[in-house]
């Protein structure tokens, strides 16, 4: 069975469009709040609730999180950056898991892998402290062998495949296979490294169909395609059919 976890980063990008400068996050005027979107969504089924709080605090906030936490019903899969700052915050809120993943400030969410090659050390250093303090870490990498070479020998238990490239390609016939290709390969690459592979970014109603021919991934994150299809079938609909047809 592939586990379905669901992100609700853009329930908060809608609040933050109007209610940015707000003092609070919840409640009277101020919709829509996170938490309880996640709360619902694991009512509907979500095998667990991810979330990003970004350095720039653009969507999710740090109280979304704590809010979240005191009546969750799954696990949390949060994401954060390398940055100092945000490891202490990820420490502090002692999520089930942590994903680290890259920040561009000019980006409108997470576009592309972590180089955890090209920041060997750092990666190293926090997994480390992750782990140590009980939280296993996934690192966001594109399914490049050089990047989960790179996750295995600093000893990240899981890693979290970009599937992004692989969702623009969809529609195209000539480069949809080689999409899909090139992911089995991390797959598999990934599994006979010993890593746990998830995967996310860019999955929706009419690609997972080729998803979920990746019978080796744990758990797919999804977030902009359920929560897009809530708009107008309701969340619980939204979860469930997602949830369903990843095991089809």
């Amino acid at each position: 069975m592939i586990l379905l976890g669901v992100n609700v980063d853009h329930v908060a990008t809608i609040r933050q469009a109007r209610y940015r400068d707000e003092t609070n996050t919840h409640g009277g005027f101020v919709e829509p709040d996170p938490a309880a979107m996640a709360w619902l969504a694991e009512e509907a089924g979500a095998d667990g609730i991810t979330m990003h709080v970004r350095e720039d605090r653009r969507h999710v906030q740090v109280e979304d999180v704590q809010r979240y936490l005191e009546r969750k019903k799954t696990r949390l899969n949060l994401e954060v950056s390398l940055s100092a700052e945000m490891v202490e915050l990820a420490l502090s809120l002692k999520p089930e898991s942590v994903c680290l993943v890259p920040e561009n400030r000019k980006e409108v969410t997470t576009e592309g892998g972590l180089d955890v090659a090209g920041n060997l050390e750092r990666s190293r250093e926090v997994v480390r402290t992750f782990l140590d303090a009980g939280i296993p870490t996934s690192m966001f990498i594109d399914p490049d062998p050089a990047q989960l070479e790179a996750s295995a020998e600093i000893e990240s238990p899981w890693v979290e495949l970009h599937t992004g490239s692989f969702a623009r390609a969809w529609f195209d016939s000539e480069n949809r296979e080689k999409e899909l290709g090139t992911l089995r390969s991390g797959m598999e690459l990934g599994v006979s490294l010993g890593l746990r592979v998830n995967a996310g970014h860019g999955i929706n109603y009419q690609n997972v169909e080729g998803a979920k021919t990746l019978d080796q991934v744990y758990e797919y994150n999804i977030g902009h395609s359920i929560i897009s299809r809530s708009v107008s079938n309701g969340l619980a609909e939204a979860v469930q059919t997602m949830r369903r047809m990843l095991n089809e």
